[in-house]
């Protein structure tokens, strides 16, 4: 008898009957695995999440995330990385060491700069202010999740969710509330894989089909833009340096996430001296970081920290962040039409968020639907991208003032 009690006392179903909430966060992490494996829902990053948050909550496992607050020592006196893989496990090694420093975003933002063009953004810079309309999302919701009782700190890492750019929200939610991390990357991943479905339903909403059937072509030819750059290639290079020193002296708390997509770009632009460089960086390291940021963050998903009220909250106002970007953009187009004679598409202005290049075919397949020789692709492009500079720009500015 007493071999077969260790027997059981050596499986997990004696954890499972004392608590038996594990298993619905089983099937969550099921379903984040099916949405990014049948679905094909961003499978790069929902796939190790979705498995992160099974190896989280496998009962007697010991690979749940271990908030911070439970591993000092006192006395102002942490434990070091080794103390805590001896004591908590290999996975809240990686956490504190990956994580936790907040090492990895910004090695993936250097990836998406080496596979980012700044071409369209910088042919039409005027297109590229629309970006800026589309974090309307990010802060209008910060107000309202103050008002609705979370902290300051905890609404700056849900309002972030409306940027659309899931590195930028890990990183802002790392700074401000880290223990509110899991459902914070997984609603990010999540309305970012939900894009073909939320930006054709604001669409529809706000948009004519006059106003979708504006060809962008036509009106170049109708209104010729004066300013032509004749040498793209020096422009394309000296542009992420340029901003990188201006943006730096403005908000200097956007750096690590700017600067690294920045540098990322101009080890891609300038050519084929630093080709191995920008190789590097868009493929062996930026693949490595997705597998241990995905893992990481699927792992801090235990029970005690999913199923809570505030779960709820960041779900349905990580929503609304995203439909009032998209809506922000679309109205800033409406109010430029009417007092200028070149229209101008209001799919550009739903695309300034930064799900680069996502959000831009997704425009393009609509506008297509309503005239097949409207190819706005490059248009949308150019506010798309400056999205991206926008929500970072964004984030430091709440790591700033809620930091």
């Amino acid at each position: 008898m007493d071999i077969l009690r260790k027997l059981y006392d050596m499986t997990a179903f004696s954890n499972l009957l004392e608590n038996p909430a594990p298993l619905l966060m089983l099937f969550v992490g099921v379903v984040l695995l099916y949405l990014g494996i049948k679905k094909q829902y961003e499978p790069l990053l929902l796939v190790p999440i979705g498995f992160g948050v099974i190896l989280a909550n496998l009962p007697g496992a010991g690979m749940g995330i271990v908030p911070g607050e439970f591993i000092e020592l006192g006395d102002h006196k942490y434990m070091n990385l080794f103390e805590i893989a001896h004591e908590y496990g290999i996975m809240n090694f990686l956490y504190y060491s990956l994580i936790k420093t907040g090492l990895l975003p910004p090695i993936i933002f250097m990836g998406v700069g080496a596979l980012t063009d700044f071409g369209p953004m910088l042919r039409n810079l005027k297109l590229s202010l629309f970006g800026a309309a589309a974090q309307l999302g990010i802060f209008s919701v910060l107000l309202v999740a103050i008002a609705a009782g979370f902290s300051p700190k905890e609404a700056g890492s849900l309002a972030i969710i409306g940027g659309a750019d899931g590195p930028t929200a890990i990183y802002t939610t790392i700074i401000l509330a880290p223990h509110l991390l899991g459902p914070i990357a997984i609603a990010a991943y999540s309305y970012m894989a939900l894009v073909p479905v939320i930006i054709p339903f604001m669409v529809k909403l706000t948009c004519s089909s006059k106003e979708l059937k504006i060809n962008m072509k036509e009106q170049d030819k109708l209104y010729p833009s004066k300013n032509v750059i004749k040498n793209i290639k020096a422009v394309k290079i000296a542009f992420p340096i340029v901003l990188g020193i201006v943006i730096a002296f403005f908000v200097p708390s956007s750096v690590p996430l700017l600067g690294m997509l920045l540098f990322g770009n101009l080890v891609k632009e300038i050519g084929a001296n630093t080709l191995r460089l920008s190789d590097a960086a868009s493929g062996p390291i930026m693949n490595a970081a997705t597998i241990f940021l995905g893992l990481t963050v699927g792992a801090t998903m235990t029970s005690d920290v999913f199923l809570d009220f505030k779960t709820i909250g960041i779900i349905v106002g990580g929503f609304f962040a995203f439909a009032i970007s998209v809506i922000g953009g679309i109205f800033l187009v409406k109010g430029y039409n009417m007092f200028s004679k070149k229209k101008i598409n209001p799919l550009i202005g739903a695309t300034g968020l930064s799900a680069v290049p996502m959000a831009s075919r997704v425009a393009n397949e609509i506008a297509l639907k309503y005239d097949t020789k409207n190819h706005v692709l490059q248009y949308c492009m150019a506010s798309n991208i400056s999205g991206v500079i926008g929500s970072a720009v964004a984030a430091g500015v709440l790591i700033s003032f809620l930091g």
